[in-house]
């Protein structure tokens, strides 16, 4: 059963990087519904150009990375097991087929990736020493007709004071930032980073990117650079 991608990097690295959102599989023997085709290749099945930003961003500074194997319309590693739209059923109001109706034993079935990819994630923070855990998503620059005009969101909920010291410091970069946007992380819409910091007793939290910025090469460099000097910035 393969649940994750691992992107090993310096055990005594400040920070280590998970992806959740990061691919649209699905793993066998599962497969797309025809009704569900229309969700491929969009946000509902996974967050574009965010996992090309992860392998950019650890290639640039030698952070481990964790990125999920499995489209979040499986079950989403980023919500708790009792969560709500751990099974998305809609996506711009009509029905995900692929969703409906889910069995007890269905269910179960595909929490053990859930379980696989948080077991992936939990060895890698257990065998570094770096204060934070980084997750990173892109969300899209429209969303269900709010125009959405911020380019990066820093998402906390228990570690205020590092998020806005993260969204100073790329407001300076020259980034439109907003905090706890276009999500809190207040609202349980962070947990997986919650999750492993709480369980190691380290920083949480999660950068938001919108789609259009995170398909660009150019632009993925650009934030990995500037991501690289706020947390490590004698070796920039």
């Amino acid at each position: 059963m393969t649940t994750h991608e691992s992107l090993p990097g310096r055990t005594g690295a400040p920070v280590v990087l998970t992806c959740e959102h990061a691919v649209e599989t699905l793993p066998a023997p599962w497969s797309w519904p025809e009704a569900d085709q229309r969700l491929l290749g969009t946000h509902w099945s996974h967050d574009l150009g965010i996992a090309d930003l992860v392998r950019t961003l650890a290639a640039r500074t030698e952070w481990p990375a964790t990125l999920c194997g499995f489209s979040r319309l499986l079950v989403d590693p980023n919500r708790a097991p009792d969560q709500d739209n751990l099974f998305r059923t809609l996506a711009d109001g009509e029905p995900i087929a692929f969703n409906q109706d889910l069995s007890a034993d269905e269910r179960a079935r595909r929490m053990a990736f859930h379980a696989g990819y948080h077991t992936a994630v939990d060895a890698m923070v257990a065998k570094t020493h770096g204060a934070t855990v980084f997750s990173l998503h892109s969300f899209t620059p429209n969303y269900e007709g709010q125009t959405r005009n911020m380019e990066l969101g820093v998402l906390f909920n228990h570690d205020e004071g590092p998020a806005v010291r993260l969204a100073e410091h790329l407001d300076q970069a020259g980034w439109k930032v907003e905090l706890n946007a276009p999500w809190s992380g207040r609202e349980g819409l962070m947990y997986a980073p919650d999750r492993h910091a709480l369980a190691h007793r380290r920083t949480s939290l999660e950068l938001e990117v919108r789609q259009d910025r995170a398909v660009l090469p150019d632009i993925r460099a650009r934030l990995a650079n500037d991501l690289a000097r706020f947390f490590e910035p004698e070796r920039t």
